[in-house]
């Protein structure tokens, strides 16, 4: 028998769209995807696939079910061949037998789910009539908040103190169990101390796909350090995969087209606050690839957003290495650079809506964020880019860069940028089949203090800055000759 807990994580991670759209033509109608039912005959669609809830109805023949239940019915497989469809998208292996443990593991994860939505329930009364709730009160204020913004992403008051939520309910062996679990308490064996983990913050709750409290993030009121404190990693939560705020933008926009990437909470509720209800935030870690996966699955653009200094501009680039293979046909990216001084909370208030979406609008593609690095390191060696050893170089630099992005008419029209910058044929460039190795890369350390408490990416960056040291390709000495 498959463990319960492996097929909640096999339909966790998987999308249902994708895996009906490559049997199905579906069309994004509203927060659903719609189409002509596979299961039975009609001329209108009545077919329709939830991203959010992972399920499809027909409206017609009643057919429904999980993405599972889809691929038994639609390619008749039994179950044990649907889930080994499922686990082969992902590079999971089946386990073939169950055990009273994964019973436990499956109780469990409920136990913390229904724990995660107490605290937050908990957390949003103590910032509506806790004493001490006016420092909170009176940030939010500051940051341009109002009620129903707060009221929308959930936001809520750890109050000062250390035992306020481990001290709401009667003590006991099973209540403190759950708030372990879910990495709410603190606990210090060698002391016999147990205390919140969150106290004097305003708590933001993370939510996964489905709306469901999966962890909070809380931001100290004052001076206190550290400033961002995360929720540990838990069975319901694996913060490398999530992105706060995905939930409330795909909840937000009928027809969600793009996703601004910024570095914390306050700039997602922010830009929400101005109307701008397409941010996401990931969570004290650099994008990463499951991010970028996971983003796509919803949008056909991203577009990153990061400091203008140096350390702004590092994170960046390694940004783009994350997203250059995941850029197919029909997918794009995006970079914004902030004025110095400012971050998107502080940018959208100063100049308003109109003028950051402009701004947004105005941001680099990948090919003019790409090239122009690429002549920028080039100059800083002491190269010029339009000379001839500086075109030979940016060809050597740029194609193993090009070569990440998967075959296709947006990969074949960055190697005719690059012929436009070099000279070089296009044919030239396309004999060049290396790719770019990161593990010849130098990683530079970001220069500013880090501490675990560090939401931003920027500051949890190790990007690049030497280019590849491969030999020059025969094909590009043409341009030295």
């Amino acid at each position: 028998m498959i463990p319960p807990t492996f097929i909640d994580e096999l339909l966790a991670r998987t999308d249902i769209v994708e895996i009906i759209e490559s049997r199905v033509a579906l069309k994004k109608t509203g927060q659903n995807f719609s189409g002509l039912c596979p299961f039975h005959q009609e001329k209108s669609p009545s077919f329709s696939v939830s991203q959010e809830k992972q399920f499809y109805y027909c409206f017609g023949c009643q057919a429904s079910g999980s993405a599972l239940k889809f691929l038994m019915e639609f390619d008749r497989m039994d179950f044990l061949s649907a889930v080994e469809s499922l686990a082969g998208r992902l590079g999971l292996a089946v386990p073939n037998d169950a055990s009273s443990e994964d019973r436990e593991a499956v109780a469990q994860r409920k136990l913390i789910f229904d724990t995660l939505a107490e605290a937050k329930d908990f957390y949003k009364q103590q910032l509506r009539s806790n004493p001490q709730r006016g420092r909170a009160v009176d940030y939010l204020k500051q940051r341009g908040l109002t009620g129903e913004v707060a009221n929308r992403f959930e936001i809520g008051f750890a109050p000062p103190g250390w035992q306020n939520l481990l001290g709401s309910k009667p003590e006991s062996s099973s209540y403190l169990s759950r708030l372990l679990d879910a990495g709410l308490v603190v606990t210090q064996d060698a002391e016999d101390k147990r205390y919140d983990r969150f106290r004097d913050r305003v708590m933001f709750p993370i939510r996964d796909l489905r709306g469901r409290t999966i962890a909070f993030g809380g931001r100290v009121i004052g001076d206190g350090k550290p400033k961002y404190l995360n929720s540990p990693e838990t069975a319901v939560f694996h913060k490398g995969r999530e992105l706060y705020g995905l939930f409330e933008a795909r909840r937000s926009q009928k027809n969600l087209s793009r996703l601004l990437v910024v570095e914390g909470y306050m700039d997602v509720v922010a830009l929400a606050q101005n109307q701008i209800e397409f941010a996401v935030a990931t969570l004290g870690t650099a994008t990463s690839d499951e991010h970028i996966q996971r983003m796509f699955r919803q949008v056909s653009e991203i577009i990153f957003c990061f400091d203008g200094d140096a350390a702004g501009r590092r994170a960046a680039w390694k940004a783009m290495l994350t997203v250059l293979p995941h850029l197919s046909d029909g997918r794009s990216a995006r970079f914004m650079f902030l004025p110095e001084g400012d971050d998107p909370d502080s940018l959208v208030r100063r100049i308003g809506q109109a003028a950051f979406l402009a701004q947004l609008a105005a941001s680099h593609s990948v090919a003019d964020w790409l090239f122009e690095k690429l002549a920028q390191d080039l100059k800083d060696k002491g190269l010029d880019p339009t000379g001839i050893a500086g075109k030979a170089a940016l060809s050597k630099d740029a194609m193993p860069l090009i070569n990440l992005m998967p075959e296709g008419v947006f990969r074949q029209l960055m190697i005719d940028a690059l012929s436009q910058n070099t000279g070089l044929s296009t044919q030239r460039l396309q004999d060049v089949t290396e790719k770019y190795d990161g593990s010849l890369e130098s990683d530079i350390q970001d220069a500013r203090p880090r501490h675990d408490e560090t939401t931003p990416e920027v500051q949890n960056a190790r990007a690049p800055e030497a280019m590849i040291r491969a030999s020059l390709d025969p094909a590009l000495s043409l341009l030295i000759l």
